[in-house]
């Protein structure tokens, strides 16, 4: 199916160019068909090469789950395995990779930079009448058949919410910065977000992704932190379900290993100038908490619980489920940096995409991650378009193709159409930098078994070496046995 998709949108492979190497006598080079190029950057810049052999640099410590070396050193652990981590074909995934952020960049149509506040604004109209609409609906039946369908419906549009405030926060959902802040503020405040507390935080969390001790969210914990949390604390971060419980935990207290909260305009968080927007964000969400509490008495505790607690649970599982899942649970061990090796586009090209299925229209497509981490600025409505185009710079221009493309649209196959464009166009480019995500069934219950299996695997990180992955603690319940 994905073949002939493919096949009648006419997504090609791009053509192979060699280019000479920058270093090295040719006589090192590999067989041609080996040779893996970037996009060419239209304004002059030099092609890139990867050869899929591994540069040797002696300066680098990687520490892999099972043992650590330098980077230089290297012994094969198996069939194009290095130091415990790569594939059947000798793949790094801590390499630097052969193109640049430029590169993506330029590949990207000037359009999908574009930010349409009425389009925006539609988006946010919309998801804000389906919430009221299911509310009322299922006021009106009042059946414990349709209690639990609101709960799921509800919690899912809680997130769609959310996904928009977010937008507000990067500044892709217009270029009005009082417009952004005046919805992000309605939409986050709605769902108990303190707009301006999550929005500097997650702006560090997109400076530092990748990065052990920099980044913001779900980063590893080092060795020493990890055999430092009690008991209690360890069991609660790495056994289901309570990890799909933390974002409330984490807007209070942070991470283990970091102090502050979103809430405190004094925390380390922030710096002075920001400390006006922490306090507004903070008095929005105590006005929120406030007219909760008051509705409690209006309607009653239980009926509040129903119309909201619950639906509220439902969207905090969905924001910890998605943002774990981004950035962890792929099958290959995936590298975090330290140090110099760490650079904004290795950071981001750990990242990985995620499939919702019919989930990614409704929470607006954010699932499409690796090149919203690159370029947050992007809106999300442009997303799709903009990870076919940055990674094959290839158009569906004649008229055979935009008729078939049509039909997808008129179809709930839209989303695997769309997404099979966008994985098989990233391959000849990003190669193994771009982790194509599994595709799923109209809902996407197979991502609940990545996320417990992380869980089981993805404990710590060594505390030194710049290029590292997560290990194991075989001592914890449900680990796998070390060897």
């Amino acid at each position: 199916m994905a073949g002939w998709v493919l096949s009648e949108c006419g997504v090609r492979p791009l053509p192979r160019i060699y280019a000479r190497p920058r270093t090295g006598p040719t006589a090192l080079l590999p067989n041609p068909s080996q040779i893996r190029l970037s996009q060419p950057n239209p304004v002059g810049s030099s092609f890139f090469i990867s050869t899929g052999y591994r540069e040797r640099n002696r300066g680098i410590k990687v520490s892999a789950p099972l043992k650590v070396q330098f980077v230089g050193e290297e012994e094969r652990d198996g069939e194009g395995v290095f130091n415990g981590v790569g594939n059947e074909d000798g793949f790094d995934p801590g390499s630097p990779p052969p193109f640049r952020l430029a590169d993506v960049r330029a590949a990207i149509p000037k359009h999908c930079w574009v930010k349409d506040p009425w389009r925006s604004m539609g988006y946010v109209v919309r998801d804000v009448v389906v919430v009221f609409g299911l509310a009322a609906a299922a006021v009106a039946l009042n059946s414990w058949v349709v209690w639990p369908l609101y709960w799921a419906a509800q919690g899912t549009m809680f997130w769609a919410l959310f996904v928009l405030g977010h937008d507000c926060g990067h500044g892709s959902f217009s270029s009005n910065h009082k417009l952004n802040s005046v919805v992000g503020h309605i939409l986050h405040s709605s769902i108990l977000v303190p707009y301006h507390g999550w929005r500097i935080s997650h702006r560090t969390h997109h400076q530092n992704h990748g990065h052990v001790e920099n980044d913001e969210s779900w980063h590893p914990l080092s060795e020493k932190i990890y055999k430092g949390l009690d008991n209690v604390t360890r069991m609660l971060r790495f056994t289901m379900p309570f990890p799909l419980l933390a974002y409330p935990i984490y807007l209070w207290g942070r991470s283990p290993g970091k102090t502050g909260s979103h809430y405190n305009p004094n925390s380390d968080l922030f710096v002075p100038s920001e400390k006006k927007d922490v306090i507004t964000s903070t008095v929005c969400w105590t006005a929120m908490a406030a007219l909760l509490l008051g509705l409690s008495f209006v309607m009653g505790p239980v009926q509040l619980l129903k119309l909201y607690g619950i639906p509220y649970s439902i969207f905090v599982m969905w924001l910890d489920l998605v943002t774990y899942l981004h950035h962890h649970g792929h099958e290959d061990k995936l590298p975090w940096y330290r140090g110099e090796e760490w650079s904004y586009l290795r950071g981001g090209l750990t990242t990985l995409d995620r499939d919702y299925g019919w989930i990614n229209n409704i929470h607006h497509d954010i699932g499409t991650h690796v090149i919203h981490h690159l370029f947050p600025q992007i809106p999300h409505y442009h997303l799709v378009e903009a990870v076919s185009n940055s990674i094959h710079n290839s158009h569906l221009t004649n008229d055979r193709n935009k008729r078939f493309l049509s039909f997808c649209l008129d179809d709930l196959l839209i989303f695997l159409c769309i997404l099979t464009l966008q994985t098989e166009a990233a391959k000849p480019v990003l190669g193994k930098y771009y982790r194509e995500p599994k595709r799923s069934w109209p809902l996407p219950f197979h991502l609940l078994g990545s996320l417990i299996r992380s869980m089981k695997e993805d404990h710590y990180v060594s505390d030194t070496g710049d290029v590292v992955y997560y290990q194991t603690d075989p001592k914890l319940n449900g680990s796998p046995k070390a060897d």
